[in-house]
């Protein structure tokens, strides 16, 4: 039973970081969790436990990129990345900025999937347009997705390992926010500026004010928008109201959250209401989503999930409670970094996935006192989102954007994005776990409630 659960894990992370042929990640996910289920590490009750953890975030996540898949539908990631050029002024430098902002906020507004699926594509489109060359490409593409994938950490919402872990913590979407949003937040400005001081020398001085004829790639995961506008302004009107609206149902998901309301059924709402919005304008039934929505997310969590417990029940956890606890026994400045660091390397080699829900599933059994356990669960969450991001392998989200930039024909190697990451990535970590030890201590220490 152990060894089966062992090799089965680590051959379904090879799998999954290899990728043969561009398989789906929730094909070796899926076999590796019918192995562990067969060894008898992972009982049909344990099953039940497992499905209750993950269904909440799996219905926010496929809520959220349902709303994304509507969006595209009105045109408006189109209408976005002429925003960007327009918005730039001619300017290099100040395009740079822009794009970094458009990642963060995609990710704040969707998640840090979605925001690679859907945006990169669009910055090659609109790089490819403006005529930039490859090492000039590169600055904008990189940063931005860092900054994606990154900005999954000031909110849980942004990120289904996140929502699975706060479940498993028994953290609010709200109290994470309160507890992260500024400390990851002010780690995010730190890692654009060291990105914009690597890269100043390399940026454009100038580029296009106006792109025009752009068009989807055949490998951007959306189709193009149907949609028509009797003028510009109506169109920025549009799309202006559009985006209010998945601002409150944002914003909502965090009220639902502090009112103890399923944040999944605010989700669900949300892009039930924006369904109809695009019926009634498009004409197009909701009925299209059962095919373009991504439902192998929902397949690949609970899959990794049965895996990863079925690690903890052959004893993994309690072997690195061992490991940890020293961590965790000091000042909470020590439990913050030292936790964070740890989480940053696993993520790393094991890709962030497995390693925060085992780090989560750790500090469970560790009779953490509150604030300690809170402390350094959100260390993980640093460290799992942004530490991660040192090697290619760290997050899945990276390697999804390493695919799509090859498939735009912009050329970047492993070492390439190594030189850049081992000089940003350490700097920015480890101010953001600083940070987070000072933020929640004077916010919430002595205080903090369940």
């Amino acid at each position: 039973m152990i060894w089966l659960t062992i090799v089965s894990f680590l051959l379904t992370l090879g799998f999954i970081l290899w990728r043969p042929r561009g398989m789906n990640e929730a094909i070796p996910a899926t076999i590796g969790a019918i192995l562990v289920i067969l060894s008898g590490s992972v009982s049909l009750s344990d099953l039940g436990l497992i499905a209750e953890t993950i269904s909440g975030a799996a219905i926010t996540i496929m809520a959220t990129i349902v709303m994304a898949i509507v969006l595209e539908s009105f045109g408006f990631f189109n209408w976005v990345a002429e925003k960007l050029a327009e918005k730039a002024k001619g300017s290099g430098i100040r395009l740079f900025w822009y794009v970094n902002l458009l990642c963060f906020l995609m990710t704040l507004f969707f998640n840090n999937d979605g925001s690679i699926l859907i945006t990169t594509p669009i910055l090659v489109m609109l790089l490819n347009n403006m005529g930039l060359k490859n090492h000039q490409k590169i600055p904008y593409l990189l940063s931005g997705a860092l900054i994606a994938t990154a900005s999954s950490a000031p909110i849980g919402v942004s990120n289904i390992v996140n929502l699975i872990a706060l479940k498993i913590v028994h953290m609010s979407l709200y109290l994470h926010t309160a507890m992260m949003f500024v400390p990851a937040t002010l780690g995010l400005l730190v890692l654009t500026w060291l990105l914009f001081l690597r890269f100043k020398r390399v940026l454009p001085k100038t580029v296009p004010t106006k792109v025009t004829g752009l068009s989807l790639p055949s490998y951007h995961p959306l189709k193009p928008s149907s949609m028509k506008h009797a003028s510009e302004k109506d169109r920025s009107r549009f799309m202006r109201n559009v985006l209010l609206f998945v601002f409150a149902v944002r914003v909502s998901l965090f009220v639902a959250s502090f009112l103890s309301i399923p944040v999944s059924l605010m989700a669900v709402f949300g892009s039930i209401i924006l369904l109809g919005w695009r019926w009634a304008y498009l004409k197009i039934p909701p009925t299209d989503m059962l095919k373009k929505t991504p439902w192998y997310i929902i397949i690949f969590a609970f899959s990794m999930y049965v895996i990863i417990y079925g690690l903890n029940n052959i004893g993994l956890t309690d072997w690195l409670i061992q490991f940890m606890r020293p961590m965790v026994s000091g000042s909470l400045l020590h439990t913050s970094v030292l936790m964070g660091v740890l989480l940053s390397v696993l993520s790393n080699i094991f890709n962030n996935h497995p390693a925060l829900m085992v780090g989560t599933l750790t500090l469970t059994n560790m009779n953490l006192d509150l604030l300690s356990l809170k402390i350094a669960y959100l260390a993980n969450v640093i460290g799992s989102d942004m530490g991660s991001l040192l090697l290619p392998m760290g997050t899945l989200a990276t390697l999804m954007w390493m695919h799509i930039v090859r498939k735009g024909k912009v050329m970047i190697s492993w070492w390439q994005y190594i030189k850049i990451t081992i000089i940003v990535i350490p700097p920015a970590t480890l101010f953001t776990l600083v940070i987070l030890y000072y933020w929640v201590s004077w916010l919430f220490g002595g205080t903090l409630q369940q």
